[in-house]
């Protein structure tokens, strides 16, 4: 009879928490845009990474988050780099004040943001397309 009592209100308490999760509100989505950093950038803190042509790449950080980062000017190389380095000159952490190392130029950060991810390679033809045709 305990036994019975017992696994009943293991159900009831196993429901009531199911019930409870399901109307909890979900995590806040995080603002895009925004200037951010990651502290101590190195192979277990970058998972990936991706150029945007020469302007700019995409970072994806431990957490699954992504981060843009615009350059200064050109970053030659990249499109084509199978690996890269940070420079964070002393201060541990990836972020606007740091460089970028394509075979072995210097590429410095003038920005660098929260993000979505990179678009997919028909999504940037695309863009690269209207980007063509507005300048015609």
């Amino acid at each position: 009879m305990i036994k019975n009592l017992a696994l009943s209100l293991a159900a009831v308490l196993l429901s009531l928490s199911a019930a409870a999760a399901a109307n909890e509100p979900s995590k806040d989505e995080r603002a895009l845009g925004v200037e951010s950093s990651i502290v101590f950038p190195s192979d277990s803190s970058i998972r990936n990474w991706q150029a945007d042509r020469e302007r700019g790449i995409w970072i994806q950080g431990r957490g699954n988050d992504w981060y843009y980062g615009t350059f200064a000017g050109r970053c030659r190389d990249l499109d084509f780099a199978q690996a890269i380095g940070f420079e964070t000159r002393g201060a541990g952490r990836l972020d606007k004040f740091a460089s970028i190392i394509v075979r072995g130029e210097r590429c410095q950060l003038l920005s660098f943001v929260t993000s979505a991810p990179p678009p997919s390679k028909e999504e940037r033809k695309a863009a690269r397309d209207a980007e063509k045709a507005a300048q015609n």
